[in-house]
């Protein structure tokens, strides 16, 4: 579904992303890992036009991305949550959710019921502002916002960050079902290893801004893992 070939990014003079290929099968859950500071995020924003390319290709589906604004890329079916959430806080919860669905490409402008289905919370708290949510909430918050223009693929960086445990397994409960009942094609960022392993069946590390390796997940073994995810 989502093909980066040969990509590179700059900062400036200094080369964040060297030669980067990633493929994301249609259906899948892909884990993007590394260790802090190697452009996980940096590769995110750069799928997402939020970040220039300064070569290679990101197609979906076929069609190439990597002259496309940032607005083009989530009409043509992704949908993003940045590290940190990134929700509206003095907007309410409806609001934030609505803010979602101006991305949509059919023009529907009502919630998806299947949003609270999935965060029951969300409907109880939809006058509250989202300042005013627990991380846990507003994780969740991000994650409907996301969902609500009815993406193809799902795009979530480090979602467990600074959330609480209990919060953790239900945002990893939300994800298997996403992906295995639901279908949807997710690609995540995270650096929980337990959490990674629970939710995804593809891997790919990132190590100084290059491929390191990319697998499975049952074939991640201690020597990778001791190589490049162990601080």
């Amino acid at each position: 579904m989502l093909k980066v070939q040969n990509l590179n990014q700059f900062y400036g003079e200094s080369h964040t992303l060297w030669d980067v290929d990633m493929n994301v099968l249609s259906g899948s859950c892909t884990c993007l890992m590394g260790r802090n500071g190697v452009g996980k995020t940096t590769l995110l924003k750069t799928i997402m036009g939020l970040l220039p390319a300064a070569s290679g290709s990101i197609s979906m589906e076929g069609d190439e991305l990597i002259n496309k604004p940032a607005e083009l890329r989530a009409h043509q079916g992704i949908g993003y949550v940045p590290q940190g959430r990134e929700i509206f806080t003095q907007l309410s919860v409806e609001e934030n959710l609505r803010v979602g669905l101006l991305s949509r490409g059919d023009g529907l402008r009502e919630i998806p019921e299947f949003i609270f289905e999935i965060f029951p919370v969300l409907k109880q708290m939809l006058s509250r502002r989202g300042g005013d949510l627990s991380g846990g909430q507003q994780q969740q918050l991000a994650i409907g916002r996301a969902l609500v223009l009815n993406p193809k693929l799902l795009i979530l960086d480090e979602p467990t960050e600074g959330i609480q445990p209990n919060i953790v397994h239900e945002i990893g409960d939300i994800i298997i079902r996403l992906n295995r009942e639901k279908g949807l094609t997710i690609l995540i960022v995270e650096q929980k290893l337990p959490f990674a392993r629970r939710v995804a069946q593809q891997f790919c590390i990132l190590d100084k801004g290059r491929n390191v390796a990319a697998d499975e997940m049952g074939n991640l073994g201690e020597d990778t893992i001791n190589r490049f995810l162990k601080v």
